[in-house]
């Protein structure tokens, strides 16, 4: 059975989605699945190249989406709910942050262009500079800072 989607969905409010509309909002860029460091007094978000065990480095994709919460229980399950209280914790090219922001999805989004490997070409994806965390221990997370805006 295939789902049907509708035209320009992602134009609309975020609480109006269908489950799978709601799904097909994300670009596959993997950089929601990039360990973040928040500095506790200022609440500033840094990213850093040290990826969730269970992103595929190759995809950009959880390689267990599904039962990503076995696996990885601090995973955090993005609805449009609880949008206020994460949305800052996303990236800033996220098209859940920016249509929760009100703005629009980037030109190189796969919804604008049709195209599933547009985030990518675009070189807005993590593809091919993670880092494991598993390789990684956490107190050395600093190590791997990004210093440009995500």
């Amino acid at each position: 059975m295939t789902t049907r989607l509708r035209k320009q969905f992602w134009t609309l409010p975020l609480d109006s989605l269908t489950p799978p509309e709601w799904e097909a909002l994300c670009d596959g860029c993997g950089k929601c699945c990039l360990n973040k460091l928040e500095d506790d007094d200022t609440g500033e978000v840094a990213f850093t190249r040290v990826a969730c065990r269970l992103l595929d480095n190759d995809t950009c994709r959880c390689a267990q989406y599904d039962i990503r919460l076995q696996f990885v229980p601090e995973c955090i399950v993005l609805t449009p709910a609880n949008m206020d209280k994460i949305a800052y914790f996303m990236p800033a090219t996220c098209a859940y942050r920016l249509r929760h922001e009100g703005k629009p999805l980037p030109d190189w989004h796969p919804l604008v262009t049709g195209d599933p490997e547009s985030t990518h070409a675009a070189g807005q994806s993590v593809r091919g500079w993670t880092v494991p965390e598993f390789e990684v221990p956490e107190e050395d997370w600093e190590d791997y800072l990004i210093e440009e805006d995500l």
